[in-house]
């Protein structure tokens, strides 16, 4: 039995997914951040590391698998510890075990385990949609510099034998602005003009119509049938996720480009960080969900997963 898609599941939603008698894979939460060289941002994320130390176990996966399996707890505590057995035994030969979105682990010259984790892959809910790029750096320095180049070469002077060269154009103020006002007075008249007319050819045309109306007699002789809607809900506690959104709109505008393309998505409500989750579609049955997030991955969404909540419809 694989466990990296029910490692990968949880660590979505907990801090911290140990392995029994094998060791823990943990999540660290890092602010964005920009490269001083390259100008790359890199949005927020959650870090994975490895602690062989932490090896007891506290339920959580094997109660994962046994909720998504619908098997008995005590079982699938077995398959993990077989599954275990597998990895020692690859790790004591030398090889190196890849746990895919998640990671790899080997054992180095003294027999401690190494781990080189994802960087392709991040858990973080909240950077969900967010992805790496780079901003070409400003050089705002660089403008300043080429102005005042100019600025020296060109100087700007006002003299007094300009001002009077030009003193025609004192008058040529004046006329223009006694043009300007009779305009605005001609046009005025013209548009009250236009103004009253309309609003007489307005209350002809209501006086019309309010005869034309008392005049009428509206007949109906074969009324339709009436039309009955069967609206079938989503039920289930087997949700596909496609992405949680902080502003609400999205999420709608998400829900749409979803049912375009066949899916039947909708909103589940908020997460316990207020973010808006959209799904692909909901199921009842496990292995029904199954099939269709790994038909999702495919063709899709490899970010795509799978969320086990009651919801209440």
């Amino acid at each position: 039995m694989q466990l990296e898609p029910y490692i990968s599941d949880l660590l979505y939603r907990y801090e911290c997914v140990t392995v029994p008698e094998f060791g823990s894979f943990l999540t660290r939460r890092t602010s964005a951040t920009i490269h001083e060289t390259t100008h790359a941002f890199y949005p927020p994320k959650k870090v994975l590391s490895f602690n062989e130390q932490i090896q007891e176990n506290d339920g959580l996966l094997a109660r994962y698998i046994a909720d998504v399996e619908k098997i008995p707890y005590e079982e699938a505590s077995k398959k993990i510890k077989k599954r275990v057995k597998y990895l020692k035994s690859y790790l004591v030969e030398g090889e190196t075990i890849a746990f895919e979105n998640i990671g790899s682990l080997s054992l180095n010259n003294e027999g401690k385990m190494l781990f080189e984790p994802s960087y392709s892959f991040n858990y973080l809910t909240d950077a969900f949609g967010l992805s790496q790029f780079t901003s070409p750096e400003v050089t705002r320095e660089t403008y300043k510099e080429t102005v005042e180049a100019i600025e020296k070469v060109v100087p700007i002077a006002v003299t007094t034998q300009r001002r009077q060269s030009r003193g025609y154009l004192k008058y040529a103020a004046v006329g223009l602005i006694a043009l300007t006002i009779g305009g605005f007075a001609a046009s005025n008249y013209y548009v009250n003009q236009i103004e009253t007319h309309n609003q007489l050819a307005q209350e002809e045309a209501n006086t019309q119509l309010e005869n034309k109306i008392q005049e009428a007699t509206f007949v109906i002789n074969n009324p339709l049938p009436a039309v009955t809607l069967n609206v079938k809900k989503q039920y289930g506690n087997y949700h596909i996720i496609a992405g949680a959104f902080r502003v609400e709109e999205n999420s709608d505008k998400k829900v749409d480009q979803l049912k375009d393309l066949g899916y039947a998505a909708r909103k589940i409500g908020t997460n316990k960080y207020g973010l808006h989750e959209v799904v692909y579609a909901s199921y009842e049955d496990r292995l029904e969900a199954l099939q269709a997030l790994r038909d999702v991955k495919k063709t899709h969404n490899k970010d795509a997963w799978l969320l086990v909540k009651a919801i209440e419809e």
